[in-house]
């Protein structure tokens, strides 16, 4: 039994004709929408009604207490409390607001898109998930980028090759990725150890396994890093700025630390080498330090991330070595 539901007109129902991650017409509006796994969907529903709840009585507390005085004083605890897995809190203009000031100041027009940072999704889980363990996932992300610039809407990915923990391992990720609508259909051929898939068409998720995976697994290294800290930040993803001259940029990710320490963050999943003197420029345009401004590239050896860095005036790191790094800047 799955359940759809319209992102839409909020159309809601149950259906047990239509395969679960497939999708279908809404019967009200014609807008097509996925169909979810009934288990999944309420688990996403309840966590998000528990953050919310948390989230809540936290600022109910914080308006109970307003007119106390002062003593000592209190550290940023606007995530705590907060799933950062599933939690629209910080798709706001107010949460947004010292970034625009920053750039402001500086005589930069910025746009951001609130919603970009929105982690009631499952984009935010399936990142961690590739990035914590790329060497294992990523011949499996070069195949399906590989299907997807071809056209291709299924492909064979063969296990005989993998240990049996790998293979379990990677069986496992796509059926989770199925459950999560990432693919249209999963089959595990166990006899012949070999995994078939069929590609979702959408644009989300064709840009997700293109390279915005690496956005929101950087995302999510910064929340978590400032949740640990409880340091006061704003966060933003996909920025579009323009200088006084009217040159356009985007930026991948910008995280202001104490309304005052900016960090400006690029992300790479393929070849980065002919970019580097681009973002070098930007870097200086932007008035950022060295080690403001970074350049993540997934699957860097950490040798050649530290080598590069020290031959030009950006930093160049890993997924595995960016937390380290955004640490140094608290």
């Amino acid at each position: 039994m799955g359940i759809y539901r319209c992102n839409s007109c909020g159309y809601l129902t149950e259906t047990a004709d239509d395969p679960i991650g497939s999708s279908i017409p809404c019967p009200q509006c014609a807008r097509s929408n996925p169909v979810y796994d009934t288990t999944v969907f309420i688990r996403k529903v309840l966590e998000k009604y528990f953050a919310l709840r948390t989230a809540y009585k936290g600022v109910q507390a914080e308006l109970d207490n307003q007119d106390a005085p002062a003593t000592t004083p209190v550290p940023d605890t606007r995530l705590e409390g907060i799933d950062l897995h599933n939690t629209s809190l910080l798709s706001t203009d107010a949460q947004h607001r010292p970034i625009q000031d920053w750039f402001d100041a500086k005589k930069i027009s910025v746009k951001v898109d609130p919603r970009a940072i929105d982690t009631s999704g499952f984009f935010d889980e399936v990142a961690l998930e590739l990035g914590r363990d790329l060497d294992l996932y990523k011949p499996l992300l070069d195949q399906i980028r590989y299907a997807q610039t071809r056209g291709f809407t299924q492909l064979n990915l063969p296990l005989t090759k993998r240990s049996q923990k790998d293979a379990q391992a990677i069986a496992a990720f796509c059926r989770k990725l199925y459950e999560l609508s990432f693919l249209g259909r999963f089959t595990h051929q166990k006899a012949e150890r070999n995994l078939r898939l069929t590609l979702q068409g959408s644009p989300q998720i064709r840009d997700f396994f293109a390279g915005a995976w690496l956005e929101w697994f950087v995302l999510m290294e910064i929340l978590a890093l400032s949740k640990e800290t409880s340091v006061a930040f704003s966060c933003a993803r996909n920025l579009s700025v323009v200088f006084p001259n009217e040159d356009l940029h985007e930026l991948d990710l910008f995280w202001l630390v104490n309304a005052e320490r900016p960090v400006c963050i690029e992300c790479k999943t393929g070849e980065f080498r002919p970019l580097i003197s681009k973002y070098s420029g930007l870097r200086k345009r932007l008035g950022l330090s060295k080690a403001q401004f970074v350049l993540c590239v997934a699957g860097l050896p950490e040798d050649q991330a530290s080598g590069l860095s020290s031959m030009y005036d950006i930093t160049l790191v890993s997924e595995r070595g960016l937390r380290a790094h955004l640490a140094s800047m608290i």
